[in-house]
């Protein structure tokens, strides 16, 4: 979709030039976008992709700006962003009657707390998702009840974040005490230097093996891969209810969607329903294929 054609950020000039270049392209009038993403999608008019992309560069920019806060290369941040741009284009359908900005919020947004999932600590991060809602929420939720010092929360603001944002104490204990940085284990335990070692020395090696880490990798890529494989037997408008309701960090409500495709609450509950169905029998299928091919590989070489 013309990705190569879009501004980068380059070492020299940074963001301020990124900026000034991106400015450089118009933004589009609701009627003239509409056109757009009708050539593209009845034709597959690269231009016309190319088009509404760059007419949203600045809308991911800003997006991107919001997430500075985790210390990560902001133009990492805005090339992941720009990546799901072009996803909704690629998906966006102009007859549904709302705009492409509304639209490719959510699938920027995605893209970009994906990458800092991925990304963001030495210390492996949780993906589930109370600790995905942990991770994009806690400094807020902090803020809010101004337990803004640094180490331990407090019990009493344990138990107040843990029920604003609906997930278990522990979890937000042990996700405050990873956002609070990842202290160097050369670090002497003592701040004068004087005797006992460092932290490292202390700590014991409970870790897994590494034939069961490898197993547990190789577990959960199978699993991810049967995701994506699954997401194919949707329709657009399924995968669009299924993702933004069961795989986003921030679900999107029934009243939200049932305003985007024009159809009732009820009736997007329902497509939820069929949609993780579908989706739940073709991983469980996918898996199973997986893991015959798995077993049929040594004949088969034989």
């Amino acid at each position: 979709m013309a990705s190569a054609a879009l501004p980068i950020i380059a070492a020299e000039g940074g963001l301020s030039r990124y900026l000034d270049e991106i400015r450089k392209f118009p933004m589009l009038q609701p009627d003239e976008e509409y056109m757009l993403a009708k050539r593209w999608r009845e034709h597959e008019d690269s231009e016309a992709a190319h088009r509404l992309v760059t007419s949203h560069l600045r809308l991911v920019a800003k997006i991107a700006m919001g997430y500075r806060g985790y210390g990560l290369p902001i133009g990492e941040v805005i090339s992941e962003g720009n990546v799901g741009l072009m996803q909704a284009v690629k998906r966006f359908e102009p007859e549904k009657g709302f705009r492409l900005a509304t639209y490719a919020m959510w699938w920027i947004k995605a893209s970009i707390q994906e990458y800092i999932l991925r990304s963001w600590s030495l210390v492996k991060m949780g993906t589930t998702a109370n600790q995905k809602k942990l991770f994009f929420n806690l400094r807020k939720a902090k803020s809010q009840i101004s337990a803004l010092d640094e180490g331990d929360l407090r019990p009493d603001q344990v138990k107040a974040i843990a029920t604003k944002l609906g997930v278990a104490e522990h979890e937000v204990v042990e996700m405050n005490r990873r956002l609070g940085g990842d202290a160097s284990l050369n670090a002497p335990i003592r701040s004068d230097g004087d005797g006992e070692g460092e932290w490292q020395d202390w700590l014991a090696d409970d870790s897994s093996s590494q034939e069961n880490i490898l197993v547990e990798q190789e577990e959960a890529d199978t699993r991810h891969q049967a995701l994506r494989e699954a997401l194919g037997v949707l329709n657009d408008r399924e995968r669009r209810i299924f993702e933004a309701r069961r795989l986003a960090e921030d679900p999107m409500t029934l009243e939200d969607l049932s305003s985007e495709f024009s159809v009732s609450r009820e009736r997007v509950r329902q497509i939820e329903v069929r949609a993780f169905e579908k989706v739940q029998k073709a991983v469980k299928e996918a898996i199973a294929r997986r893991e015959a091919a798995r077993l049929a590989l040594p004949t088969a070489r034989a």
